[in-house]
This record gives structure tokens, sequence and C-alpha cells, in this order.
């Protein structure tokens, strides 16, 4: 997986070390976690709360970076606060604004990407492309809120040319965004196993792989 990804940042000029490698374990044991430790991986994915926290707690923080990556409902933002290094997923105003006051009460903060929804499909979550300038602003702006980037996910196709769309409009508007305030970061989450390639290619700083790693997840096909 990582000559996959060295030779798309090298088909576009970018050394292999400017994407990180995030391996999602979602659907699958602990052992998956711990195996991906043993081989060198310091990233490792969660879809959900509650799967994040048992992994943590069984495989440790030491050395590792934990990502929530997945739909993020407010009522479960104290925990992934408690739990997350990075957490993805913010995909409204109104989550930000309970993960700040969790971080207030907590006295800590929140690290995040703010997720966009760059394809336009309705079951996706994320800020509509539209509103996403403004709405990233405001959360940037809350005090407890480190905004170090911004997520999406592209349709589930093989067509390059709407893949690479979707993926560069999220570098569209997080350059937007850094042209407003220069604070938000520059990461960009963006490509999974079916189309790192042209995520890399359109810029993406993260790949979130799990299928490619560790093959389908127990009960699926």
């Amino acid at each position: 997986m990582r000559d996959e990804i060295a030779e798309a940042a090298g088909a576009c000029g970018r050394e292999a070390d400017s994407v990180r490698l995030v391996a999602v374990t979602k659907g699958h044991p602990v052992g998956a976690a711990q195996a991906a430790r043993a081989l060198g991986i310091r990233d490792l994915g969660e879809n959900r709360v509650m799967e994040l926290e048992a992994k943590v707690g069984v495989v440790g923080r030491e050395g590792l970076r934990w990502h929530m990556i997945g739909h993020l409902q407010s009522r479960k933002a104290p925990t992934a606060l408690a739990v997350a290094d990075l957490i993805h997923s913010v995909d409204s105003v109104r989550l930000a604004e309970r993960l700040d006051r969790s971080a207030e009460q907590s006295r800590s903060r929140a690290d995040v990407l703010v997720q966009v929804n760059t394809s336009g499909e309705d079951a996706k979550s994320g800020l509509a492309a539209s509103e996403a300038v403004s709405a990233i602003l405001t959360i940037a702006a809350l005090p407890r809120i480190t905004v170090h980037g911004l997520m999406t996910m592209a349709p589930f196709i093989d067509d390059e040319g709407v893949l690479r769309g979707a993926f560069g409009r999220l570098r569209e508007t997080l350059d937007a965004v850094r042209a407003h305030d220069a604070g938000v970061g520059p990461e960009l989450s963006m490509g999974m196993s079916n189309d790192l390639r042209w995520a890399v290619e359109e810029g993406s700083t993260m790949v979130r792989i799990g299928t490619a790693l560790f093959g389908p997840r127990p009960g699926f096909d």
C-alpha cells in the first residue's frame, strides 16, 4: 500500500511522506489494529465511537494517532473528543459547537477536520459545497476548535473524471478558506482503497485505507 501511495505521489511530483496512511480497522477485530501497529503504521481510524473507544482501551495510545472518521452524533461528541486525536467528520456548525463546549468543560481542545460533501450526494454527510467556506470560517473561529483541514468522501465509482472533480473541489474549498484564515490547516483527508491514486494526485495529505489492508470486513462480501 505504501508503494501505491509513493507511486501516486511521484506521478505528480510529490514526496511519498507528504501523504499519511490512515489504516481503517472498522468492523475488524482488535487484532487488526495490533497488526497494523506491529507493521509500523501509526495512524489508525475507526468509523464508530464505541468501536474506537474499545480499541483504544486495548491497543493503547503510545506512539499512535487515533482518527474518528465516521459520522459523529452530537451526543457522542464528548466521548469522541476524549479518545480521538483527530476527528475527520465535523459536518455541521452545530456539531462543532458541541465539541467546543465539551472541550471547554474538559479544559482541552478539539482537533478536527471539517467534512464537505463535494459530490452532492444526498446520502453523504458534510457541508454543502455552496455554503462550506462561510461555515468552515465560523467553525474555525470557535475558541476551543482547531481546524487542521478538510475531509470528503467521493462517490464509490470508477469514473476518474467524477472522482477528480470531487477531490479537486475539496482542494479548492480549502484554498478559499485559507485565503481568509491562514490559521486553518492544510490537511486534505480524501481517498480510500479504490481511488487513492486520484486523491493523491489532487492533493490528498491523508488516505483512509481499510479493505486494501485488511480485506473485506467480517460478514461482508
